[in-house]
C-alpha cells in the first residue's frame, strides 16, 4: 500500500490525554475519555483520545494516511482499531487543556478507518516516576524541563488511517 501523507508532532499529554479530532468536532466526550483511561485509546467516531501514564513528558504523535488497509506495526506495546470521521478534512492533534499542538490536512474529507498503536508508554512512565524522585525543591523549571526532554525512551502513538467513504451529510435545518 502507498503512504499518501503523514504528520509527526510532539504533544504534552495534559491530564494524561492527547487527542485527534476533526477541526469542527471540538466538544469533549467524557465516555470516550473514560474508555481511553481504561483501554489506552477511546473515541466516538469524531474524536480520538490516547491516554498516557504520565502528564509532563511530550509524546510523539504520528498520523499516516494510506491508500488502503494497513496492519498494525509489529514492534509495539499495543494497538486497537479505530474509526474517525472528518467533515472538513482537517485534523487537530490536541493537548487537551493546552490546546492544539498541530493540524494536519487529510487527502479529502470523509470517514477513515484504521488503527492506533503505541510504544514506549510504560518506559516513559517509569522514567517520569524515577525523575520525579530526583527533583529537589530548589530546581529551576528549565532544569526540570531538560530532564523531561532527556527521556531515553520516548512515548509514541501512531495512527494509521485509510479512507472508506464520504462523511455523513450534515443536517443544518432547524426543526
Amino acid at each position: 500500500m502507498t503512504l499518501l501523507t503523514q504528520s509527526m508532532t510532539l504533544a504534552r499529554p495534559s491530564y494524561r490525554l492527547v487527542e485527534v479530532y476533526d477541526v469542527d468536532a471540538c466538544l469533549t466526550d467524557e465516555t470516550a475519555i473514560a474508555a481511553a483511561r481504561s483501554n489506552v485509546v477511546g473515541g466516538n467516531g469524531y474524536h480520538l483520545y490516547m491516554c498516557s501514564l504520565q502528564s509532563d513528558l511530550k509524546v510523539e504523535v504520528i498520523v499516516r494516511v494510506w491508500d488502503g488497509p494497513q496492519p498494525p506495526p509489529a514492534e509495539v506495546e499495543g494497538s486497537t482499531a479505530v474509526s474517525l470521521e472528518s467533515e472538513t478534512g482537517l485534523l487537530v492533534i490536541g493537548q487537551f487543556a493546552f490546546g492544539p499542538a498541530a493540524e494536519m490536512s487529510l487527502p479529502r474529507p470523509g470517514v477513515y478507518e484504521g488503527n492506533v498503536s503505541w510504544a514506549g508508554r510504560v518506559a516513559a512512565a517509569e522514567y517520569y516516576e524515577h525523575t520525579l524522585r530526583q527533583i529537589e525543591g530548589d530546581w529551576s523549571s528549565a532544569r526540570i524541563g531538560q530532564l523531561w526532554d532527556d527521556n531515553p525512551q520516548p512515548e509514541q502513538y501512531t495512527l494509521d488511517l485509510w479512507y472508506v467513504r464520504e462523511p455523513e451529510p450534515v443536517d443544518d435545518e432547524d426543526d
